[in-house]
């Protein structure tokens, strides 16, 4: 062989050798999230009544956290935690906003730099699909917070199915919101079918369009939330669920995992599934059963609850080139440390002045992360003045609900013991219970008051 011949071979091979490792140090990222979603109504924790094999793959092919949390029990400020990478007390954003497209004060605070727009600037597309929720006004669009493309709506709910009326103009607020138009970013779109699946349609897209670049795409499904709302052709799957309304909720749950299995469809056509991350999750816990028929079997608690069944949601991950199938981990995590995976595989850095919270999981996927063993988890609701409030350090969890006036009793729960939180420790462990509670007022002196108030704005507008 020639010398330039061998030398443009070696340049070639070389060349190969490193586009391959970037797309392995920079995999695609796709975020699926489920909206109020029970605990126990997905199959890899136990559910008998609902099938979720696309769902239920995830964890067969990947990494099922059984410790796995959200920072927050009620929709919107969960996914603020998960945007920003950083407890959402710290900016004020402790309720869900009303959906008020004037004005600018009930959202996500522009203050905040957002996964999308970090990784956009690592060099990914960035797409989101479904629900948004963290404001309606122009400044909180996810165009605006780094998002290069958007498909769905910005309240905190829809009609599943065209409704035959719009609202009336003097409707309050949740029904124009749950009726307001779908966007294709700033455009409106027609709303032609059922909404889960298009929400599954316009994700299976996103990834086929950018399937030869790194991407990042967060799928927020609407469903499993209230109302509840299924076409026949997912009712009839479900012959042996006799209550209409667990089977109307099981059917949406059916109609969420057939798109989850569009989704990964569409990363296997493209060649693609080895070196993506799926995660996948529910927003915080499953509602109380008079809202919907949910079951969040054995945790304690549902919905709005910051015991286990509020805030401790089905969490995985599958991502071939990195996790061994059928992994179990244990440690407790956060979408906190879903933030902080992404900017480690992606090489971003976090925006000045906003430093994340979470972890990156990459050492944990390991095996090897000594650093997770003993690392407290907080969380808040109620703005400090509601007295409800819980702290996590490895097996211990210490909490309190209720009012200043009205305070509930000191909790203290061995949750490797005692996962349904049924024995109160507190008086016979009050070393750990001090010790935690210790942590908590230091976490809780570094917060903010809120922003704003569910269902209205708070009264002062603060300055940006």
């Amino acid at each position: 062989m020639h010398l330039p011949s061998a030398l443009r071979l070696l340049s070639s091979v070389l060349l190969c050798a490193a586009l391959a490792s970037a797309a392995l140090a920079k995999p695609n990222i796709v975020v699926i999230v489920a909206d109020d979603y029970g605990y126990a109504d997905v199959g890899f924790n136990g559910c008998t009544d609902i099938p979720t094999p696309h769902i239920d793959s995830l964890a067969r092919n990947g990494a099922r956290f059984s410790n796995g949390y959200v920072t927050h029990p009620y929709c919107s400020p969960s996914r603020a935690g998960l945007l920003s990478g950083r407890y959402q007390q710290r900016f004020g954003h402790e309720a869900n906003p009303t959906y008020l497209p004037a004005d600018t004060q009930v959202g996500l605070p522009v203050t905040e730099t957002l996964l999308p727009k970090l990784l956009s600037e690592a060099g990914y597309v960035t797409g989101a699909v479904g629900k948004w929720h963290l404001g309606a006004a122009p400044c909180f669009h996810p165009n605006a917070r780094g998002f290069t493309e958007f498909y769905g709506f910005l309240g905190g709910g829809h009609e599943y199915l065209p409704a035959a009326n719009a609202p009336p103009a003097d409707a309050p607020a949740w029904r124009t919101e749950y009726r307001a138009p779908l966007l294709r970013n700033a455009a409106p779109q027609p709303f032609d079918g059922y909404m889960t699946e298009l929400i599954s349609r316009e994700a299976a897209a996103f990834v086929t369009r950018h399937k030869a670049e790194p991407f990042f795409l967060y799928v927020a499904y609407n469903a499993v939330h209230t109302p509840l709302q299924a076409p026949e052709k997912y009712l009839a799957r479900l012959p042996n669920i006799a209550d209409p309304r667990r089977r109307t909720y099981a059917a949406m749950t059916v109609a969420m995992d057939d798109g989850v299995g569009d989704v990964l469809a569409a990363l296997r056509a493209g060649g693609i599934e080895k070196d993506t991350q799926v995660w996948f999750f529910s927003d915080n816990g499953g509602p109380a059963t008079n809202a919907a028929p949910t079951c969040n079997a054995p945790l304690r608690g549902y919905k709005g609850s910051l015991y286990e069944g509020g805030i401790r949601v089905p969490f995985v991950l599958q991502w071939p080139a990195a996790v061994k199938p059928g992994t179990v981990i244990g440690t407790p995590v956060t979408t906190l440390d879903l933030f902080a995976t992404a900017l480690a595989v992606a090489d971003a850095k976090p925006a000045p002045g906003n430093t994340p919270d979470g972890m990156s999981l990459l050492q944990l996927l390991k095996g090897d992360a000594p650093s997770f063993d003993n690392r407290a988890l907080h969380w808040r609701d109620g703005g400090g003045k509601a007295n409800k409030w819980a702290v996590r350090e490895g097996r211990w969890k210490l909490l309190r609900s209720g009012t200043l006036a009205q305070p509930g009793p000191l909790e203290l729960f061995d949750l490797d013991a005692d996962i349904g939180e049924t024995r109160n420790l507190a008086a016979v462990k009050s070393e750990i219970a001090a010790r935690l509670q210790k942590l908590h007022d230091g976490w809780n002196a570094q917060l903010v008051e809120p922003l704003f108030q569910s269902p209205r704005p708070a009264k002062k507008k603060q300055p940006r």
